[in-house]
Formats: C-alpha cells, structure tokens, sequence
C-alpha cells in the first residue's frame, strides 16, 4: 500500500465501473485522455484513477472537490494499442479503491487528483472463497434478472465462474444505473457486494415485470 502513488490521473465517466482484481477495456478518443494514457504508460506506476461525476445539482454551484464522487478504484495498464484513427485501446486492471481528496493544479489538459488509499488496504489481500456461496440459488435469481432485462449469457461459463469473478464480473457489467454502480464500488466486501447485487437484480426483476402489467 505505501508504494502506491499519492497523485494519480483520472478518468471521470458515468456508469463505468472498475473494481480490484477485474479488468476493463477502454477506448480513449479525447485528445486530453490521449495525452493522459501516453504519460501514465511512461510511468513506473501505470495507474489510472476511474471514478464518477456527481450529477449536477442545478440549483447549487459546484465546487472543484464535489464535482466527483468520493470513491473511485485505481487500474492499471496491462494493455495498450494504437490504433489506425489516433485511439488508444487500453485494459486496466483494478488495483485498488480510493477517497478522493482534491484535484491538482498541473500544466497538462487531463485531471490529476490528490487521493488516499488508507481505507482499502483489504483490496490488496488474496480474496478467499466465501463459505456456504449457494450458487444454484444465486444463478436463479440472475436468469430471472437477465431473461427480464433481454440479455443474453454463457451460462457454462457461469456455473464455473470463481465467486470472486463472477460477483465482480456482473456488478461491472449490468446495466444499473450510475447511484447503482456506486454503491457496489463502495460496499466493504466481496459478500457486501454480493447482498447489493442481489438485491438490485432482484429489483429491476420486479420492475420489469410490473412494467409488463401496466403496458
């Protein structure tokens, strides 16, 4: 923990999701997130910081330090291509979450932040398989979510999927919305996690179907 960087770059994007010991690719287009990649691949460290914007309140002014939200994950770069259009196509590999703390003024056009990593000293610890995970009984629970939200799954796959990975895996890529996604980043732990997903896919389950009476 005391190795990684005090100051690193972010990138602030609603709805995405990174999480520690997951992976998620990237396609970087702006001209200030270009420049942002090529100096974190220049760097020992190799981190970039995802976090969300706060949505606009319109009845109150942002300040500079509630503009995003107050927990974000670091990934760091494990993939990085060029492609024939000026993009970059990069993967990240979550490291760890941080409180965010402050943005720092610098000459360059992307956002660097001041961050503290104290809280999430457990994010670096092997995580252990849960005790007494049903998974026959959470495999319902997300056919019934994926068949109400009309998406199809490798249900191989699945059924093989470490806990870890599966319970990291759906919370990133379900469509829920930005608050959602931000309360799966920020639940304690992996079981934590876990209870949040369940019951957000049980919800939108619900919905869907109601939704299906009213029409």
């Amino acid at each position: 923990m005391e190795q990684l960087p005090e100051n690193i770059p972010l990138f602030p994007l609603p709805g995405a999701l990174l999480l520690p010991n997951s992976r998620l690719p990237l396609n970087i287009f702006e001209p200030r997130y270009i420049n942002m990649v090529e100096d974190t691949i220049a760097t020992k460290h190799r981190l970039i910081g995802m976090i969300q914007p706060v949505k606009i309140n319109t009845d109150k002014k942002q300040s500079e330090n509630n503009k995003y939200q107050k927990v974000g994950c670091a990934g760091r770069v494990v993939s990085f291509t060029e492609t024939g259009d000026r993009r970059y196509l990069i993967t990240l590999e979550g490291v760890s979450r941080f409180n965010f703390k402050s943005e720092i003024d610098h000459e360059k056009p992307y956002i660097l932040s001041h961050i503290d990593w104290g809280f999430y000293k457990n994010d670096l610890i092997p995580f252990e398989d849960f005790n007494g995970f049903d998974r026959n009984g959470f495999l319902k629970i997300l056919k019934k979510y994926l068949d109400s939200a009309q998406i199809a799954s490798d249900w191989e796959v699945l059924k093989k999927a470490k806990e870890e990975v599966l319970v990291n895996s759906l919370s990133m890529l379900c469509p829920f919305e930005p608050e959602e996604k931000q309360v799966l980043l920020e639940a304690g732990t992996i079981r934590n996690r876990l209870d949040v997903l369940v019951t957000l896919m049980k919800l939108s389950s619900e919905n869907d179907l109601e939704n299906q009476y009213v029409q």
